[in-house]
């Protein structure tokens, strides 16, 4: 697991932090982890595969459908790439 070190944080942020780990029943470094996978993954993240399942859902789309677009969709290999 990685570590960071945040270097020249104000007093002001570091009693800040303090004040919300306590308020939270946790240490400051684990409120610090909280904030940090809070801001960089937050809960209302849309996965892909979730969000083509709702368009399907909203096209009205049946698994006939589906077969047909499998049955129409080009299933050539690629040529590969030229790099000439």
């Amino acid at each position: 697991m990685a570590s960071v070190t945040v270097r020249n944080l104000p007093d002001e942020v570091h009693r800040a932090l303090r004040i919300r780990a306590a308020t939270n029943g946790r240490s400051t470094e684990a409120e610090i982890r909280d904030i940090l996978e809070t801001a960089v993954r937050p809960p209302e993240r849309v996965k892909l595969g979730s969000l083509l399942a709702s368009i399907a859902r909203e096209a009205e789309l049946t698994d006939a459908d589906a077969e047909l677009f499998d049955q129409l969709r080009d299933k050539t290999p690629a040529d590969p790439m030229r790099f000439e």
